[in-house]
């Protein structure tokens, strides 16, 4: 059951989104964090010798796993790690700063997870990693310089020892 500070949260993201005058006034109010560099990396083989992993801030999560707090205004800075043999019908998607009904209908909306196998089986890339990871991508105040410091490189550091060549981020 929803409680009133989800329910405010998912009113306002439907409002932005049939009001792009209204989400304008919001974003021009905001402060976003912001960085003076990109951390690009060169392939250094065919893409279809690599092995490809995805991140999504779409809130995705297993049924089985913790659901992210949506209680706490600044997000939560945490990450859920997600099997890549998952079955589309065993996901949830905890995340009240957007419309995610489609989602719901079709996870591959914010984690590809059956086009990169289809990648995978004809040839295009060389492997799926064994795993994935989501996030919850409304993270403010606090939480940013938690996810900055510890929460992603932690993942970057799990991604480095997969051995995965490319990642591919899937806003919500």
């Amino acid at each position: 059951m929803l409680d009133i500070q989800q329910t405010k949260d998912r009113v306002l993201a439907k409002v932005f989104l049939k009001s792009p005058w209204l989400f304008n006034q919001w974003v021009r109010q905001s402060t976003f964090a912001e960085f003076n560099d990109s951390p690009w990396n060169e392939l250094t083989k065919p893409i279809n010798e690599c092995r490809l992993a995805l991140i999504t801030t779409g809130g995705v999560h297993l049924k089985s796993q913790a659901p992210f707090d949506m209680k706490d205004p600044a997000g939560d800075p945490t990450f859920r790690e997600i099997p890549a043999d998952t079955c589309p019908s065993d996901f949830s998607i905890t995340h009240n700063y957007y419309d995610h009904s489609d989602a719901e209908k079709d996870i591959n909306i914010v984690l590809p997870i059956e086009r990169v196998r289809t990648l995978e089986s004809s040839g295009d890339i060389g492997d799926v990693n064994h795993r994935h990871f989501s996030f919850m991508g409304h993270i403010r105040d606090r939480h940013l310089s938690t996810l900055v410091s510890e929460t992603a490189p932690r993942v970057a550091g799990m991604l480095k020892a997969d051995e995965v060549d490319i990642v591919i981020l899937t806003p919500a």
